[in-house]
């Protein structure tokens, strides 16, 4: 299986890695301090700019406001609940907020408010399945990689400026 990384340096939240196999999209991390860990942590990952084109084109084409959705294909595996609350963050429209509750609510379970923050936390392609469009209830901007929900306000931001 070939498996490879590029970057996408994005003026508005910094650098974008990516790790693609040929099954697909397998992890986007939005943070310096998070690529680096990853690559220190998996020396066999070699960049491979031809793997990551197709994503890394409509990455860009998000950032210039080309692009509400994304078309490729994606490999990502977590437990039959954490899959449920992905395939319904993913289902969000491009410039939309909803809350943790809510989104508990769409799964059938809304008791599980918590679970699901746990399921956002551990999205492994964040923009992609677009977690930053979940807030709190009251409206206040939380839960974004701990401490870096200014992350989220910029991406929803962004998203907002492009709306039609």
């Amino acid at each position: 299986m070939k498996i490879g990384y590029d970057i996408y340096e994005s003026s508005l939240i910094g650098p974008i890695g990516m790790i693609v196999s040929d099954r697909g999209l397998e992890r986007i991390m939005l943070f310096e301090e998070e690529i680096d860990r990853y690559l220190k942590e998996n020396t066999f990952c070699k960049r491979n700019e031809g793997l990551c084109k197709e994503i890394k084109q409509q990455i860009d084409e998000y950032f210039k406001g080309e692009r509400t959705c994304f078309n490729f294909a994606m490999h990502i595996e977590g437990t039959p609940f954490r899959e449920q609350v992905w395939q319904n963050l993913a289902r969000i429209p491009y410039g939309t907020t909803i809350s943790y509750s809510e989104l508990a609510s769409r799964i059938g379970n809304p008791k599980a408010v918590r679970a699901v923050g746990g399921a956002n936390r551990a999205n492994p392609i964040p923009l992609i399945i677009p977690c930053h469009r979940v807030i709190g209830k009251n409206g206040e901007m939380v839960g974004f990689a701990g401490s870096k929900v200014d992350t989220k306000i910029k991406l929803l931001e962004h998203e907002h400026r492009y709306l039609a």
